[in-house]
């Protein structure tokens, strides 16, 4: 199709109808949590307003290593569910076990969105992380 020789509304329309579908679809793309391995007792699952303690590995979908708490040998805390940390970690963290690993592949509308985290982070990125529940730290629980 040739825009260029198009009325000018028609060439708008067709235009806007393109980046409409392309958000769709990136906003279809949903998070996905795979169990790497399962805690052998589970006595308390990870919910909002937990203080997680992480490891985590987080890599871009061509595999290159943009993250580690494991290369810094000090785990990652944060609380659950307070928009500490991006939306695919607070979803995909949920009702997690200690001692249990998960691979979250996020997509970037659940991630860094389009502007990415320079210069490590490219805009629109797909993120996957590998991470450990180490510790749950659940306070005002009798």
């Amino acid at each position: 199709i040739n825009i260029c020789s198009m009325k000018p509304a028609v060439a708008v329309a067709l235009f806007g109808l393109v980046v409409f579908s392309s958000i769709v679809e990136a906003q279809d793309k949903k998070l996905q949590i795979g169990i790497k391995k399962r805690a052998e007792t589970c006595d308390m699952k990870s919910k909002k307003g937990d203080t997680m303690h992480m490891h985590y590995t987080g890599t871009l979908e061509d595999g290159t290593k943009f993250d580690s708490s494991r290369d810094r040998d000090q785990p990652f805390t944060f609380t659950l569910g307070m928009g500490q940390v991006i939306k695919g970690w607070d979803q995909g963290l949920l009702n997690m076990c200690e001692g249990e690993q998960r691979r979250l592949t996020i997509p970037a509308h659940l991630g860094y969105g389009d502007r990415g985290a320079p210069p490590t982070i490219p805009g629109g990125a797909t993120l996957k992380f590998d991470v450990e529940l180490l510790k749950i730290e659940r306070t005002g629980e009798l």
